[in-house]
């Protein structure tokens, strides 16, 4: 399980920290892909299986189904640690995530987030757990 918040620095190269307790649980091998908001996604190699399944689940014979599936597969990249624990982050990932300097690790169960402290920032204060709590309840949760 994957949880907290993390504030790093992405390097000249592209190369940011992951943290140890999240570094452990991604294993050797993991899966960086876009994600949805303008973050990346980074998940286990298991996660993305299951991720993948869903994906391959979706009707094709819809055009939203084949672009959700094209937004994910297509920027979506076999990544593993250096030896001081960072992650090379392509530079199309980059770009779509808008990551400069200060990023943000966030951990959301099964799967790390990566962020621009700037959109993190913008998007964790426009959050409304109230207002979110009120749309999901009948999820059971």
């Amino acid at each position: 399980m994957f949880r907290g918040e993390f504030q790093h620095c992405i390097d000249d190269k592209g190369r940011v920290i992951i943290p140890a307790k999240f570094r452990q649980a991604l294993g050797e091998k993991f899966v960086i892909s876009k994600g949805l908001d303008n973050c990346l996604f980074v998940f286990p190699e298991g996660e993305w299986r299951v991720f993948e399944e869903r994906l391959r689940g979706l009707q094709l014979t819809k055009p939203d189904a084949r672009a959700f599936v094209r937004f994910f597969a297509s920027g979506a990249t076999e990544c593993t640690f250096d030896r001081q624990g960072r992650i090379l982050i392509p530079n199309s990932l980059r770009e779509y995530a808008r990551l400069e300097k200060d990023v943000v690790v966030i951990g959301v169960i099964t799967r790390v987030e990566i962020w621009s402290r700037e959109r993190w920032e913008e998007y964790s204060t426009q959050l409304s757990p109230e207002a979110l709590a009120e749309k999901i309840v009948d999820l059971g949760i």
